[in-house]
């Protein structure tokens, strides 16, 4: 099956040109189709953000119209490359035409293996991490931090032995990713977004749950003493913008654009905006 999906997926990358829409095609049709999910800070669902605004100067730069298109986890990648993308283990297989939404995805996105089969990241946009978090009361107690990572990855699974855990299936939030069910955790996908994951362990429906970096962020500014983080279940990784494989001239003048809004501070005071205490965190991912 690996094979075969690696074939399929070749395939349809060589034939991917003619329905793309590259940089040049984006300026002749004057709006720029942003994909985005409502998630923690990047995407409000109030109409800004980090990616919002990011991708709103990015339009600008290329003096085209912005134009948002909301979507869903499960739908934000065939949204972009217009085909069913089915996640096979650490595979993609591609399934049915389905038609193309967006041109770009900005939302807080992780870079994962399996989602660099199916699309192609800009440069890195963000630090992230996977972190356990409970409910303050609770009998849990956090790690103490060890000086190695993968130390205490493993005294973070450790807690969760025989313990419910809330995660969700076909994001970075997906429990398989991190192998808690093997660390005897009682895993379990959350139906709704992943910024209720928080809520639904301070509301005692899950005894944890798993958060990246942004999510705990503005969740710990939400629900002050509410929640707890209790340690790492990952190391640390990193978010970007999505395109789809073939559109190389777009993905290029981002990276462009993204390189300059770096320098001259743009981007700096955008992520201070709505990320303010991410620098307590990761002092130096920001002055690269």
């Amino acid at each position: 099956m690996k094979y075969i999906s690696i074939i399929v997926l070749c395939i349809w990358l060589g034939a991917g040109t003619a329905l793309a829409d590259d940089l040049a095609e984006v300026k002749t049709r004057g709006v720029l189709r942003h994909l985005g999910v409502p998630y923690a800070n990047f995407v409000t669902g109030a109409g800004d953000g980090l990616s919002v605004e990011v991708i709103q100067l990015f339009a600008a730069h290329l003096g085209v119209r912005y134009e948002y298109v909301k979507t869903t986890w499960s739908d934000v990648i065939p949204d972009l490359v217009g085909k069913e993308v089915r996640l096979e283990g650490d595979n993609v297989s591609l399934g049915k035409d389905r038609p193309i939404r967006g041109d770009v995805i900005a939302n807080g996105l992780t870079i994962l293996p399996w989602r660099q089969k199916a699309v192609a990241y800009s440069a890195p946009t963000f630090p992230t991490q996977v972190w356990l978090i409970c409910r303050v009361g609770s009998d849990f107690r956090p790690i103490t931090p060890s000086g190695d990572i993968d130390q205490d990855i493993a005294a973070t699974k450790a807690l969760v032995t025989q313990k419910s855990l809330l995660g969700k299936i076909g994001t970075c939030l997906d429990p398989s990713l991190y192998r808690l069910e093997e660390a005897g955790a009682k895993t379990s996908s959350h139906p709704g977004n992943l910024n209720e994951l928080a809520p639904a362990v301070i509301n005692g429906l899950s005894e944890t749950a798993i958060l990246d970096v942004p999510d705990t962020l503005v969740a710990l500014e939400k629900w002050p003493g509410q929640i707890l983080v209790l340690g790492p279940v990952s190391a640390q990784q990193e978010m970007a913008v999505a395109f789809r494989p073939d559109d190389t001239s777009l993905l290029q003048e981002f990276n462009a654009f993204l390189d300059q809004i770096r320098h001259d501070g743009k981007y700096k005071k955008l992520v201070e905006k709505y990320y303010p205490a991410v620098f307590d965190y990761y002092p130096d991912y920001f002055a690269q």
